[in-house]
């Protein structure tokens, strides 16, 4: 298994929540430069639809696509993934290999669909802390402590509850929206036709959204469960993108 050190760490419990929620940012911040990496807390089978092999080939296939420097597809088991130290030590160990300053996971209750990601997020929180512990390198297969400066929240925008957070902020995705759907475009096992339609329409209706609160034509929301520390307000605040409603005649 690599060592490489990553920027910041993605992890979600099926292959595509990732890709839907935060496909777009995923992508920006490898062309910004950064180590990104995805993580997937299950393969995300059985399903309905499609077979492991399917399943992970199309994971590996939209990783690719979002340029992550790193896939990761934990052993746990879909529809039976639950907070709890055996999936908090495998995520930690994770964590402590790659040692990312930043931790984003999803956030939110979903009763219409999976269990797993409100559990995900339990187990997503909990890790985060276990990836510092010492004196307990045993249950993380002999790595060394890490403690991640900073964990953020992908809340899903059908959360079955408003989730109020201590900070927001909205990445400007407008140049990566196309390749976020043709990442999840990946996952043809599960989302063909009308499915895929609905599907297409939800991720940009959201991402229309939620880009239109920062002034950006599409954006992925993100919160904090901590207040925005600033230094300097002038390069926290750039220059609004959103013509105003007045324009100064051209000269």
């Amino acid at each position: 298994m690599s060592q490489t050190q990553l920027d910041v760490v993605f992890t979600a419990p099926h292959p595509d929540d990732l890709e839907i929620g935060c496909g777009g940012t995923i992508a920006l911040m490898v062309k910004q430069g950064y180590k990104v990496g995805m993580v997937h807390m299950t393969d995300g089978e059985p399903t309905p639809r499609g077979t492991r092999e399917q399943r992970l080939a199309e994971a590996r296939k939209a990783a690719e696509i979002l340029g992550a420097q790193v896939l990761e597809i934990l052993p746990l088991t879909n529809r039976e993934l639950m907070d709890g130290p055996p999936a908090r030590y495998a995520l930690a160990t994770v964590l402590r290999r790659y040692r990312p300053r930043i931790l984003v996971g999803i956030a939110g209750r979903t009763p219409a669909a999976s269990p797993d990601h409100y559990q995900a997020q339990l187990i997503t929180e909990a890790a985060r802390f276990y990836a510092q512990l010492t004196k307990w390198d045993d249950r993380f297969g002999g790595t060394d402590p890490f403690r991640i400066d900073h964990l953020v929240y992908r809340v899903i925008p059908s959360a079955a509850e408003p989730l109020h957070f201590h900070a927001e902020f909205v990445v400007d995705i407008s140049s990566t929206l196309p390749q976020k759907l043709e990442a999840i475009r990946c996952y043809a096992s599960q989302f063909t036709g009308e499915r895929w339609e609905r599907l297409r329409h939800y991720v940009v209706s959201h991402a229309g959204a939620e880009g239109s609160r920062a002034g950006y034509t599409y954006g992925e929301l993100y919160s904090l469960p901590r207040a925005i520390g600033v230094k300097d307000m002038i390069s926290l605040l750039p220059p609004w993108e959103v013509p105003a409603p007045v324009m100064p005649p051209q000269t």
